[in-house]
């Protein structure tokens, strides 16, 4: 049922529904956490906007609003954009409240198959929206956390096809695969992205008090420039991170007095691949020190924060990323020359946690290091992950089409999780292999 109601001010035309300063003024919590999220961010993002200016020049044209469409969609819709957000006012710029709360049906499966219904009602995850003045309310499945369809919502922008058929970005997919999207199981993106509180929806007469969504959608990305709550955005960011890889240490003397390191991880608390998204920009590695005493004798994957992972000589560091391939089956980082992906992450749980269960998956990968002339007391291990790999900047900054500080802006993450420490006189297990935590459930291969 639509309700037109009475509240906090006279109807908004369909003009000022578009700008989310409009909507601040009786919905001001979520309009700030919006503000300070990367959808927001969507159309400013200086790694959207020099990749897009690369690929128009690159193709002459010819990618069109294929970037634009997810990065400004609203202003795409309207006719106002199509390849890039240059000359677009604030309002019209990233994924905007007009934009989400529009849509009124899920048209395909990727690259942003969305329905604007245009009729001047807004729909929401709420099933009994308080009457107002301001705009028609609906409730909508698509809005709606706890409703298996608002995930084809969200994932169906979150999911890229190239023109040349590479399906470069599949977190949709990669989560329909997912324990995650089953009914026993019954998580959706929001669950995850849009964690919820008590508070009002609206700044109004009559409004209930209950669980709203939160509006923030932290993920992996961050802001790069100066932008507001970039602080939060990141804290969100390393909460999100820090559950949701499992990681065991594992480490054994060989016979010939070397002695043998092993890691193991599985994905466990995200509904998708790990990583996800841009899984060929993303750069995910583990970095092991072993220590005599005090003294480090040996190391892999012990990155500067200002050298990119890729260009490492470490021949032993343990990488986790995807990478585009061209027609021809050689790899690019250019996404408009990407026919396939060459995957190289951690997959979802596909059935059960409980390696005891039947139906039980392992999803499990593993790597092994060797520490030659030292005989390590002290070994430690953990998994970084850098949003954008510098790799990837320093093209865009030697096209001239990235500022150099943007690269400087890229942060490091560390799970926390991931954070392990193995000393000498950790007890064995039956295989022989001295493990924190406890030995991981399943062997699998080593990667």
């Amino acid at each position: 049922m639509i309700l037109w109601l009475a509240a906090c001010r006279p109807a908004l035309d369909a003009e000022e529904l578009r700008d989310p300063q409009a909507c601040a003024e009786c919905h001001p919590d979520h309009v700030a956490e919006w503000e300070g999220s990367m959808h927001a961010h969507a159309g400013d993002d200086p790694v959207f906007r020099a990749m897009n200016a690369k690929g128009q020049r690159e193709t002459n044209g010819a990618l069109g609003d294929f970037c634009v469409k997810c990065h400004a969609p609203l202003a795409v819709a309207l006719g106002e954009a199509t390849d890039d957000v240059d000359d677009l006012p604030p309002e019209l710029r990233g994924v905007t409240c007009a934009f989400c709360h529009q849509v009124d049906a899920v048209e395909g499966d990727h690259g942003n198959p969305l329905r604007l219904a245009d009729d001047g009602v807004l729909r929401g995850g709420i099933r009994d929206p308080v009457e107002n003045r301001a705009h028609a309310s609906t409730w909508s499945p698509l809005h709606d956390r706890d409703a298996p369809e608002s995930s084809s919502m969200c994932g169906s922008c979150h999911d890229i096809v190239t023109p040349l058929g590479g399906h470069i970005e599949r977190t949709y997919a990669e989560w329909q695969g997912s324990l995650f999207a089953k009914p026993a199981f019954g998580l959706s993106c929001g669950d995850c992205h849009m964690r919820g509180r008590e508070g009002v929806a609206a700044e109004a007469d009559d409004v209930k008090l209950r669980r709203v969504h939160e509006h923030t959608f932290p993920g992996v990305d961050v802001a790069l420039i100066d932008w507001p709550d970039r602080e939060r955005q990141r804290q969100q960011v390393q909460d999100l991170l820090d559950d949701t890889v499992n990681a065991w240490l594992c480490v054994s003397p060989t016979a010939d007095g070397t002695t043998l390191v092993v890691g193991t991880l599985e994905n466990v608390a995200s509904g998708h691949f790990f990583p996800s998204g841009a899984t060929a920009d993303r750069r995910v590695w583990a970095e092991v020190h072993a220590y005599e005493g005090e003294r480090e004798v040996w190391s892999s994957g012990a990155i500067a924060p200002d050298v990119a992972v890729a260009s490492a000589s470490d021949p032993s560091i343990w990488r986790l990323w995807s990478t585009l391939l061209n027609e021809q089956g050689q790899p690019t980082h250019d996404f408009w020359e990407a026919a396939s992906l060459d995957p190289g992450v951690l997959l979802p749980v596909q059935t059960t946690l409980d390696p005891n269960d039947p139906t039980y998956v392992s999803t499990h990968l593993q790597h092994e290091w060797l520490v030659v002339g030292a005989v390590p007391d002290r070994i430690t291990m953990q998994l970084d992950v850098r949003p954008i790999g510098l790799d990837i900047l320093d093209e865009l900054v030697e096209s001239g089409d990235l500022d150099p500080s943007v690269r400087d802006a890229m942060p490091t993450f560390t799970l926390g999780s991931t954070v392990l420490e193995w000393r000498l006189g950790t007890p064995s297990n039956a295989g022989g292999l001295s493990c924190v935590p406890d030995a991981p459930p399943v062997v699998a291969a080593p990667e």
